[in-house]
C-alpha cells in the first residue's frame, strides 16, 4: 500500500508540473496572463473603492454626530 501511495502521489506531482508548464507556456498563456493581471487590478481597485468609502462614510457620521 505505501508504494502504491507513494507511486500515486509522484505522479500528481507530474500532473500538477505539467499543467503549470502548460498554463506558462501553452496556447492562449499570454491571454490568460493578461487577464490574471487585469482581473488582479479590478480586485485592488475594488477593495481600495470599498475602503475609501467606508472611510468616508465613518467620517461623515463622526461629524456629523459632532455638530449636534
Amino acid at each position: 500500500m505505501d508504494i502504491k501511495e507513494r507511486t500515486r502521489k509522484e505522479l500528481d506531482e507530474r500532473i500538477q508540473a505539467l499543467e503549470g508548464i502548460i498554463a506558462r507556456k501553452g496556447v492562449g498563456a499570454g491571454y490568460r496572463q493578461k487577464i490574471d493581471r487585469i482581473q488582479r487590478d479590478v480586485n485592488i481597485a475594488l477593495m481600495l473603492g470599498a475602503t475609501s468609502a467606508i472611510l468616508g462614510l465613518t467620517i461623515w457620521a463622526v461629524t456629523k454626530s459632532r455638530k449636534k
